[in-house]
């Protein structure tokens, strides 16, 4: 099982590394790694949404898991407020630090890895996903000084590729299409014209991920502490969700899985993209950085589970 478990996890170290590399030895320029950013999330990460959720299986089981993640991010972000000043003087960010997960650049990705494909992880993301676009940003828009308005939020969702994805996917799913082009003569096309397009996806995020790895030492006190209470919440929302979850439904180890790596991820990477975050943008990529390689060590612990 180790030999099993480090041929998961030692290619995603390896090019995590690569992307450090491709930073400090300037083989990928700042406007290059752009090019890629653009590549992953205006292509790559829509299609990949696309298919998760235009494959999936829809049932009763994925509301009732929908309902529970979205309210589980609800309250991680009430007990960042709560707890920000445990952060001070970073209490501004602090509690979306706590919230939310980044599924799009990481979920899929470490999903793919342990289950050789990645729609298994759209029944967790859809909640997270809708969550992120709809209280996170409204909340991140708080920062700025700015009033949350349903109009902007609504627009975010609107352009934003990646849910225009999963819009589409989840549209074409619900109503059966997913599953009768995939049955029909025209089905192996189409899934290996989506799986040519997503193929290179996973790798293609931990070389941005991996570049963008920040350690700021004189940060590492208020980091340490966002990022050991943000395992905190996200362990007792693991643990309450799967109960509520699995009291409900059939046992069901890949959603298992997908619950566990939900709960490990860091929060979103959008928070620069949304905000301005002036100084406190060290101690957010800091924080983003250090819980990644948490991520990446609690993954070997899930690729382990996977395989017992």
């Amino acid at each position: 099982m180790i030999v099993q478990v480090i041929q998961m996890v030692l290619p995603i170290i390896l090019v995590l590394i690569l992307g450090t590399q491709c930073r400090s030895r300037g083989w990928i320029r700042p406007e290059g790694l752009a090019g890629i950013k653009t590549v992953v999330s205006d292509i790559c990460l829509p299609v990949v949404l696309f298919n998760a959720f235009f494959t999936a299986q829809y049932s009763a089981a994925v509301a009732l898991v929908f309902a529970a993640v979205f309210l589980g991010f609800l309250l991680a972000l009430l007990a960042g407020f709560a707890l920000r000043k445990a952060a001070s003087p970073h209490e501004k960010f602090f509690p979306l630090l706590l919230t939310s997960a980044e599924g799009g650049m990481l979920g899929y990705a470490l999903y793919g890895v342990l289950m050789g494909e990645q729609s298994g992880f759209a029944a967790v993301d859809l909640g997270q996903t809708v969550f992120a676009y709809t209280v996170f940003l409204g909340t991140l828009s708080l920062t700025d000084g700015r009033k949350p308005s349903a109009k902007a939020l609504a627009k975010n969702m609107a352009t934003n590729k990646c849910c225009i994805g999963m819009a589409m996917g989840i549209l074409l799913g619900v109503c059966g299409a997913g599953q009768w082009v995939l049955s029909g003569p025209a089905g192996g096309i189409v899934s290996q014209a989506i799986s040519t397009v997503t193929a290179p996806t996973s790798a293609l995020v931990l070389l941005i991920v991996g570049y963008e790895l920040e350690l700021n030492r004189k940060l590492l006190r208020p980091v340490a502490v966002t990022v050991v209470c943000r395992l905190l919440v996200m362990g007792v929302l693991l643990a309450a969700v799967s109960f509520l979850v699995f009291h409900l439904v059939p046992p069901d180890r890949s959603l298992q899985i997908a619950l566990m790596i939900l709960y490990a991820l860091p929060a979103p990477f959008i928070i620069p993209l949304f905000a301005d975050v002036g100084e406190e943008g060290k101690y957010i990529s800091t924080t983003l950085s250090v819980h990644t390689l948490c991520t990446v060590l609690l993954f070997a612990a899930i690729a382990a589970y996977s395989l017992s």
